[in-house]
């Protein structure tokens, strides 16, 4: 099948709104602390989902693992684990900065180093984005994305300032702007290693084509031991957290005395929830990465656009932005345009070179 740029800008669309809708559901979880439900929802994230999915949408998924050189195996994982940091960073950034500004600040940085580093080790950054007329509209494209990314960030910044302190609390429970600030570069930084964990599991996706995979789910497979990486970095640190903070018990919600302490049923619901939607971000990426040709790492800049631009949209949805006043609003609504304009210029550039 021939790649559909077009159809894979879309298929990232989806997996952005997917992103940037994981975690909402988390926002009605109740009587639970962090820890048990960023690991709860995990469970579904790395583990449940990526395996069942990828057993359902491939062939021979088992036989595929097993013929996969140890080697690869093991540079999935481990830039998954890196992964795993950025993304414990991830869930903090919005517990201290909120949807809309963490998520630029994040996605920034991981723009920036998912995108260019991997043409750039490789050798191809001129050959790819420089030599040829495509390559350097995808290069504007991604250019025009960082733009954007940096006046949704400075409109988050204003925000900050036009809100009061109780007013900050009022929308964001528990908003900090200098640590969510700290947290936010380092999650970004780390969290560009999915992009090379992606990257290093190309002879899988090889060898799930060789087994009769359509080429929208060879991905499918790379996701499950990236993600495997993720999964360990997530429970050796919220396992110390739940021994830490003695929370165990709220995986039961029943106190010394058998009294109910949480709506267990509705947690774990929307925890599933969460965590599914969580995943659905990489089910069309990998699927949105096929249809991009010799660009196909531009992705990572269609994938994180997309993240923010829906993001944004949430922020105001949950009432981040309604004490803001209306020239900051119109610099986030701008930065948005700019993220808009990138992803069709992206696209449009990975269609003249499909």
């Amino acid at each position: 099948m021939p790649a559909n740029p077009l159809f894979g800008v879309f298929l990232h669309w989806l997996g952005g709104f997917a992103s940037a809708s994981f975690y909402v559901p988390y926002k009605g979880v109740r009587r639970w602390s962090w820890e048990i439900y960023w690991l709860a929802g995990g469970i579904f994230s790395w583990l449940l989902a990526p395996w069942f999915f990828a057993a359902l949408g491939t062939h021979d998924l088992i036989g595929v693992l097993a013929q996969t050189p140890p080697k690869v195996l093991a540079a999935c994982v481990m830039f998954g684990a890196l992964w795993g940091f950025g993304g414990l960073g991830y869930g903090l950034t919005m517990r201290y900065l909120g949807l809309s500004l963490g998520m630029a600040v994040v996605l920034g940085l991981c723009t920036a180093f998912g995108t260019l580093i991997p043409p750039l080790v490789s050798g191809e950054f001129h050959e790819k984005l420089l030599a040829h007329t495509p390559g350097r509209i995808v290069l504007a494209g991604i250019v025009l994305t960082l733009v954007g990314i940096v006046v949704v960030a400075w409109a988050g910044s204003l925000k900050e300032r036009d809100m009061s302190a109780e007013d900050a609390k009022a929308a964001i429970a528990e908003f900090d702007y200098r640590k969510g600030l700290i947290v936010a570069i380092l999650s970004g930084i780390m969290s560009a290693c999915f992009a090379y964990g992606l990257a290093a599991g190309e002879p899988i996706r090889q060898l799930s084509a060789k087994a009769g995979t359509g080429p929208l789910w060879t991905g499918l497979p790379v996701l499950c031991v990236v993600l495997l990486g993720g999964l360990a970095t997530n429970l050796v640190w919220c396992g110390w957290l739940v021994i830490k903070n003695r929370s165990a018990g709220q995986w039961l919600a029943r106190g010394e005395t058998g009294e109910l302490k949480a709506p267990i049923a509705r947690n774990y619901a929307l925890c599933a929830l969460a965590g599914v939607a969580w995943y659905f971000q990489f089910f069309f990426y990998t699927m949105g990465e096929s249809q991009m040709g010799r660009y196909g790492f531009s992705s990572w800049t269609l994938h994180m656009a997309s993240i923010i631009i829906f993001g944004t949209l949430w922020g105001f949805a949950l009432a981040e932005w309604r004490k803001a006043k209306a020239a900051t609003r119109a610099v986030v609504w701008a930065g948005v345009t700019l993220l808009v304009l990138a992803t069709v210029v992206i696209g449009y550039g990975n269609s003249l070179g499909a």
